[in-house]
């Protein structure tokens, strides 16, 4: 299949439209502006892997962006220390384990033009291993049943698989600024099940734009979120709650729409 600059169906954006398949296409519709929390991200992750490639003893030029900061430096070196440190449990049961860094992963097998970049990549025996460096501090992100590192770890597979006695895939979300590592492991044959019987069918629905608009938290980063119908109905119900007899609100009611107010807000604001 023919290969797009940036995937309609990105790993990135994975736990967004398998959840509601039509939203990648309804993406398209709107421009991809990068945020300033974007931009600082990409910066880290350009020193992160500098750091990296020089710890590994391979050529690299620092990167120089507005950026930098004494908190960036602190937060790169602990990524560069816990990826060491993983290099160093993998080489405990495997002489000659593979490391790639920023390696482009194809996962077109699965998902229709499906393609992404794995932070740091390591291949042995019985465990291949993928560490997504995440410098955000906003959302929390776990590394259990994560569909972007579940992705990530498809394509390593599609290329290595042949060639180690691969048994499961670790992934870890180094987040320093939550203060999150989160691992978690999975064997392969429930790996390539998943990939099989649900990322499958749901990405090809999502690359040919059907299926069920479905809001939700995965709405936050979606391109469309502030002009979807579907989420504004979602909203709206909370404006047209049916106030029956009697004609006070019961504490099981008030907590329910207690729930719903703070992301009622922000999606007002957005209208904004």
């Amino acid at each position: 299949m023919a290969q797009h600059k940036h995937a309609i169906l990105s790993a990135s954006s994975s736990h967004r439209w398998l959840h509601c398949t039509p939203s990648a296409r309804l993406e398209e519709k709107f421009e991809d502006r990068e945020t300033e929390a974007a931009k600082e991200g990409t910066a880290a992750h350009a020193l992160g892997e500098h750091k990296l490639r020089r710890a590994l003893k391979m050529q690299s030029r620092k990167p120089i962006s507005p950026y930098d900061c004494e908190e960036m430096d602190i937060h790169t070196d602990g990524y560069v220390q816990f990826v060491l440190e993983t290099i160093t449990e993998a080489r405990r049961i495997c002489a000659d384990p593979i490391i790639n860094i920023e390696q482009r992963l194809d996962f077109s097998c699965y998902v229709p033009d499906g393609f992404g970049t794995g932070d740091c990549v390591i291949i042995s025996d019985q465990t291949l291993h993928i560490i997504d460096f995440k410098y955000g501090r906003g959302v929390l992100v776990e590394a259990e049943n994560n569909p972007q590192m579940m992705l990530y770890a498809l394509g390593a597979l599609q290329v290595y698989d042949s060639l180690y006695d691969i048994e499961e895939v670790a992934m870890t979300v180094y987040q320093p600024r939550r203060e999150n590592i989160s691992t978690w492991a999975i064997p392969v044959d429930e790996l390539t099940a998943w990939a099989e019987n649900t990322l499958r069918p749901k990405a090809q629905l999502a690359y040919e734009g059907k299926g069920e608009y479905l809001p939700g938290p995965w709405c936050t980063f979606c391109r469309a979120a502030i002009k979807c119908r579907a989420r504004a109905e979602e909203k709206l119900k909370l404006a047209q709650y049916e106030f029956a007899k009697p004609p006070l609100l019961t504490d099981t009611e008030i907590e329910e729409i207690l729930g719903k107010l703070d992301d009622l807000t922000k999606w007002a604001n957005e209208i904004q």
